[in-house]
């Protein structure tokens, strides 16, 4: 895909998430109340754990779930509640979450455990993890619930001067916060370092199971390490689970679980899209309806549209939807519509396909999203000598935005690369 800038500002250019630090990441709740970082601020913390002091249960016994401040440090949501449910001995359906936050950062948001075990809670402690701020309720937390996020973001290595830094926000700003900023999925959404989540979704939906699997399994990146790249060379090549299986780090758990499954079942890749949780089976569909959104908003862009509405656009709360495609999805009139019927063709894809026969789970009807995003609360926070790239400058700043939305999509557009 290529991006399509919204916004006229020069760019800072300049590396994002160079140090886990420079990236984080505070949820805001429904109630407007932020779940601040404290233990990991800085890279530190990392040996000072919060001691856990759960409140004693509730006589109401409708109020069986803890919520609590969940802080990690270089950590993803399934990893972190896979950790805790463990050592809790519950299972991980017990512990709800309102959304996915960045791996490469520290992050903070609410969670909430259904009757745990207090005892055992008061002796969890992890170098990656801390819980405080306990309190009862009657209600679990979901995905979404939740208000936004708060981002505090270091870019480093910068090749400017101060007052060129400081002007290029200025303006950048300006414009984001008037005009918007083209609401692209960020990166997060296609699967990490692989980018590959929304190949195997097509290819899953295509009714390719095989083809869709393998990608999965032996997809390379660069940023992954040599002897993995072999691993996945020689599984491509040869399709040898059993020494796959082997090979794979045990930290790639769902990959070693897949290849088990194959391993006992040679050509069972139906079974083997089973061993993974239900939500990152339905991930692969999202993921390729968000390339298509991607792709349309580019579109939309380099036709000169932008983001302002023009005839036989959805509007809605005043904001201007743009489809997320799916079978019971209908192609719009006019121009936008002919882009919608472009995207498909170029991606070799139709909208019933959405729709899947081998695997039903995976199906969606379709929604919207919309267009543009407009950070909030916007501050430069400081600009000053960058201590990992001499001669270079760093700037760190920060805004809100709300749930749903990217701020590598935003940092993006303010640095240009």
């Amino acid at each position: 895909m290529t991006t399509v800038f919204s916004t006229q500002s020069q760019g800072i250019g300049g590396t994002l998430k160079y140090r886990y630090s420079d990236f984080l990441v505070e949820e805001i709740q429904p109630n407007g109340k932020p779940c601040e970082i404290k233990r990991f601020f800085g890279d530190t913390g990392l040996d000072n754990a919060t001691p856990i002091q759960a409140p004693e249960k509730p006589l109401d016994r409708a109020q069986s779930h803890l919520h609590c401040d969940l802080e990690k440090y270089n950590c993803d949501i399934p990893m972190a509640l896979a950790h805790l449910s463990r050592f809790l001995h519950v299972s991980k359906k017990r512990v709800g979450y309102a959304g996915l936050k960045d791996k490469r950062a520290i992050t903070c948001q609410r969670i909430s455990l259904f009757d745990p075990d207090l005892k055992q809670l008061e002796r969890f402690r992890s170098r990656m993890m801390d819980l405080r701020n306990f309190e009862w309720s009657d209600q679990r937390i979901e995905i979404g619930d939740l208000s936004g996020n708060r981002f505090t973001i270091t870019i480093r290595n910068i090749d400017l001067g101060r007052d060129e830094i400081q002007n290029r926000i200025n303006e950048f700003e300006r414009q984001a916060e008037t005009i918007g900023v083209a609401n692209y999925f960020g990166e997060q959404r296609f699967g990490g370092i692989r980018q590959n989540t929304h190949l195997v979704g097509k290819l899953l939906l295509k009714g390719k199971l095989d083809e869709g699997i393998l990608l999965y399994l032996t997809h390379l990146s660069e940023k992954e390490s040599p002897e993995l790249t072999e691993i996945r060379k020689k599984l491509a090549a040869d399709h040898d689970f059993g020494f796959a299986l082997k090979a794979f780090p045990q930290k790639y758990r769902f990959e070693r679980a897949m290849l088990q499954h194959l391993h006992n079942n040679p050509n069972d890749y139906a079974g083997a899209l089973q061993k993974l949780p239900k939500h990152l089976r339905y991930l692969f569909t999202h993921a390729w309806q968000s390339h298509l959104f991607n792709e349309l908003l580019s579109k939309r862009m380099q036709s000169g549209i932008g983001l302002q509405p023009i005839p036989k656009d959805k509007i809605e709360n005043g904001e201007i939807m743009h489809p997320l495609l799916g079978f019971d999805s209908i192609l719009d009139e006019g121009k936008l519509g002919a882009l919608e019927q472009e995207v498909l063709i170029e991606n070799d894809f139709s909208l019933p396909e959405f729709k899947s026969t081998k695997i039903p789970e995976i199906s969606s009807a379709g929604s919207h999203r919309q267009i543009s995003v407009k950070p909030k609360n916007w501050k430069t926070l400081a600009i000053q000598d960058d201590e990992y790239f001499p001669g270079k400058q760093k700037a760190t700043v920060s805004f809100e935005l709300v749930k749903g939305t990217y701020a590598t999509t935003v940092l993006n557009e303010l640095m240009k690369n």
